[in-house]
């Protein structure tokens, strides 16, 4: 009987402890990947993402998530962002990720040949309206078919409160 009671213990303490450390961070509303062909990336093709958002009170943290494989052939990447609101206004935004430093070490977590960096596209944004959001991703690297991009991905968090000391 004591030794059920502990296990019992034991559980709920570790599935209270996971509760506790997923609360700590900012809260994802969205977050999707879309895999690039083994062919690469064509300079053609985009990946689009719709978000429907329902809070306009917060503000959200948008991050373009990029896995490439080590044999990825730059140390950067280019991207032309479209973001249309529900209305249907586009703006469109052209960043430079780097994904390796000068020496060309890879910036991004990684696990065997994969690597993941999470670049902050917008800090702090405040969506103007409730509404479906499209997102969509073009490589601009100048390459009719980029290699070594596996997914491409965009992650949307509420921003964490403003620090008032």
């Amino acid at each position: 009987m004591l030794k059920t009671t502990r296990i019992k213990s034991n559980l709920f303490s570790g599935l209270l402890l996971a509760l506790v450390m997923a609360s700590c961070g900012p809260e994802v509303i969205y977050e999707d990947y879309v895999t690039i062909p083994e062919g690469g990336w064509n300079k053609d093709s985009m990946a689009s993402f719709r978000v429907k958002i329902d809070d306009v009170i917060n503000y959200y943290d948008i991050f373009i998530n990029i896995r490439n494989k080590s044999d990825y052939p730059n140390s950067n990447i280019w991207l032309f962002v479209d973001v249309t609101s529900p209305e249907g206004k586009t703006i469109r935004d052209t960043i430079n990720c780097f994904l390796a430093d000068q020496h060309g070490k890879w910036t991004g977590s990684g696990w065997g040949d994969m690597y993941l960096v999470q670049y902050p596209y917008r800090r702090n944004v405040k969506f103007a309206r409730p509404g479906e959001y499209k997102f969509n991703i073009i490589q601009g690297m100048r390459y009719d078919e980029l290699e070594g991009i596996h997914n491409i991905g965009i992650t949307i968090s509420k921003s964490p409160p403003a620090d008032t000391n």
